[in-house]
Order: C-alpha cells, then structure tokens, then sequence
C-alpha cells in the first residue's frame, strides 16, 4: 500500500499507527507489543521508501510516524455525574506517547505526526514526550501537529476554538499544523483557512 501510494506521487508515508499507543492497545491485551508494532511499521514504511527510490533516484520521500490519539481524553471525565474524574492522566498519556515516538524514532520515520488531537491536553502530553525522546536519542525530526474540529462550531472536542488551539500548541515549533478529516471537504475549509492566517 505504501508503495501505491509513493508510485502515486506521493512524498510522504504514514506508518499506519494510529492509536498503536499502551494506552488503546490494552482494550486488546496488547500492550506489550507496542514498540514491536511501531518499530515494524516504521520499518515497513522506510523499506518502502526505499525500493521506490532505487527506481526513482531524482525523489524525495519521507516516513511519518503517526502518534495517538488513544481512546482516553484528559480534560473531560468519562462521567457528567462526576465531573472531576478522569479515566487517564497527563502522565500516563506522556509515558504512552513516549513509548509509541521513541519506537517510531528509532524505527527510521522522517517526522512524527501526532495525529487527530481531539483534546489539546493530550497533545501537549505527546509534545512533551516528544522532546523527551529528542533528548535521549540526541536528534530532532520535524513535528506535524494535527488537530480535529469535532463540529461546525469550529470547536475541539474539549472545546477549544482554534485560536485557542494554536496558542496551546505552538511552542513546540511544528513544520505543519493542520487539521484531519473529523469533518467534511467543504466544511472544514473554512477552518483551515482561519489556522492558515493564524499559523
């Protein structure tokens, strides 16, 4: 599939990790074949990169490893009848995202992109795991940030409006920010343009 896509045109690949994090993989027993499964895809993706660069040598390609979102959220407790509670911290999301970015580093990605950021809380987790694992290994990629518009109020799931968003998330210096697919092409133009003008 990477491959498709890469003869297609495109310049970047995802690792297709998407929630491989200790945090969703425990709805399945699976957590302990977290790194196992980002390193692999990582793998799978650079190796993919690189058949279509022997065929076309005058290319780029890059490997993006996908981080998050899990299946918890930080800022909203699970139950409105008790508002204060929360079914995950901000360390345990940190630790989460740590794990899922350092397998991903060092799988060979290009970039990390934490991906469908429905709570800004969570983000900001995975952007401090982040720089913890570019200081244990010694080297940076570049960060794409992306955040969900859960409706058209313009509105993240915790609330956020993007201005909001943007301030909360833009010291991590991210090469891209965007916004995902939550909502449709027509929908979320407007969105992207006012996150354009912000960023």
């Amino acid at each position: 599939i990477h491959k498709k896509y890469l003869l297609a045109g495109a310049d970047i690949v995802e690792t297709n990790t998407f929630n491989a994090t200790r945090i969703s993989m425990a709805d399945f027993g699976a957590e302990h074949l977290v790194r196992d499964i980002n390193k692999a895809a990582a793998r799978l993706a650079r190796e993919a990169c690189d058949q279509v660069l022997a065929q076309h040598p005058q290319r780029q390609m890059f490997v993006a490893g996908s981080l998050g979102p899990t299946n918890r959220t930080a800022s909203l407790g699970p139950d409105v009848s008790h508002p204060e509670r929360r079914n995950v911290t901000f360390d345990e999301l940190k630790l989460a995202y740590h794990e899922q970015a350092l397998a991903l580093v060092e799988g060979g990605v290009d970039l990390l992109l934490p991906e469908t950021t429905f709570d800004t809380l969570n983000l900001k987790a995975a952007i401090v795991a982040i720089e913890e694992v570019f200081a244990e290994v010694g080297y940076r990629v570049p960060v794409i940030l992306s955040v969900t518009i859960t409706d058209l109020s313009g509105r993240t799931l915790s609330g956020q409006t993007l201005d909001a968003f943007w301030w909360s998330v833009r010291h991590a210096r991210p090469l891209a920010v965007g916004i995902n697919c939550a909502l449709g092409a027509k929908e979320m133009r407007p969105y992207l343009a006012e996150l354009s003008r912000l960023a």
